[in-house]
């Protein structure tokens, strides 16, 4: 549906020039077929917006001269799924559609209707955006802007967060931004409960209540909130300092997997590779992709992880 809400305010934004557009042309800015576009167009007319149309074989559409636009119609869950794929464009998620995405953006926000702009408005200004645009798939929409709207009165927020154990704490917090990061959502906020920073995922959080008690900014110990959420997440991955020799000469492995590792050439056309990793399951599948003998220096836990794949596979062959 968000493509859908996406290509169809695309339209409207070309169709607002009150210009005439041959059907053929209008067809080829939106990557759609005649058949789609007719849809889109009755799609305008029947949330209001009077699109006059000349049939034939250089037939057209233009909107009427004059004519009031309604408010764009769309429920909750559109309106924060496009206000997100425009805003990671803005932060120039796809090449050359930073500019675009933001006049978009501020289109989406002017039709909407009056409570779902604020809503809207408010999770576009109180998000920091990462670039690639994060799913909404394990996120409330209603969670994610009543968050933004508490972010940006400066009201203190009470919910309910479960923790990575499941342990369930009631928090109360002074709300400051919201961040897209990865594949997650994530609040940053002062908590007074714990009395410090902290950031919240935004899928463990429920019973969101603002509190009505309004407060005064602190400063946030990092550049940006961005910064804050990736320093605190990689505090809690384990890091993995890995080391292998490969029976291949440096050139090979530099262009099969220089780009993860650092590489050092070996005598008897054999090479060293050094990375660190916060896993180890995809420097295995590094050392697999060169196709040649290698032996684990470190750390010890890749060599019983390369037993353990080892065995594996060796089933596997084995029920051929």
């Amino acid at each position: 549906m968000a493509d859908t809400s996406a290509r169809t305010l695309r339209l409207l934004s070309l169709l607002q020039t009150h210009r005439y557009w041959p059907g053929t042309e209008l067809a080829e800015r939106l990557d759609v077929s005649a058949r789609t576009l007719r849809r889109d167009i009755d799609r305008l007319r029947d949330l209001g917006y009077p699109v006059d149309a000349r049939p034939g074989v250089d037939g057209g559409y233009q909107l009427a001269a004059g004519a009031a636009l309604p408010p764009l119609v769309v429920d909750d869950d559109e309106a924060v799924a496009l206000t997100v794929c425009l805003q990671a464009g803005s932060q120039g998620a796809v090449d050359g559609l930073a500019e675009p995405s933001i006049r978009a953006l501020a289109k989406v926000v002017t039709v909407l209707p009056t409570r779902l702009r604020r809503r809207v408005d408010a999770l576009r200004a109180m998000t920091v955006s990462t670039g690639w645009t994060v799913p909404l798939a394990d996120v409330d929409p209603a969670v994610l802007t009543d968050l933004a709207m508490a972010c940006r009165a400066e009201e203190r927020l009470r919910f309910t967060y479960t923790a990575a154990g499941n342990a369930a704490t009631d928090r109360e917090v002074e709300p400051h931004r919201l961040v897209s990061l990865g594949r997650r959502w994530y609040l940053v906020a002062y908590d007074l409960t714990r009395h410090g920073w902290r950031s919240f995922r935004v899928d463990r959080i429920t019973g969101s209540l603002p509190t009505g008690a309004r407060f005064r900014p602190r400063d946030l110990p990092a550049p940006d909130a961005a910064t804050f959420v990736r320093n605190g997440i990689g505090s809690l991955r384990p890091s993995y300092e890995v080391s292998a020799e490969i029976e291949a000469p440096a050139d090979l492995v530099r262009s099969r997997i220089g780009r993860w590792c650092t590489v050092t050439a070996l005598p008897d056309n054999r090479t060293r590779i050094d990375l660190t990793a916060d896993e180890l399951h995809w420097p295995l599948l590094a050392l697999g992709a060169v196709g040649a003998e290698f032996r684990v220096l470190s750390p010890a836990v890749l060599v019983d992880r390369v037993q353990e794949w080892g065995a594996r596979f060796t089933r596997a062959a084995e029920h051929r």
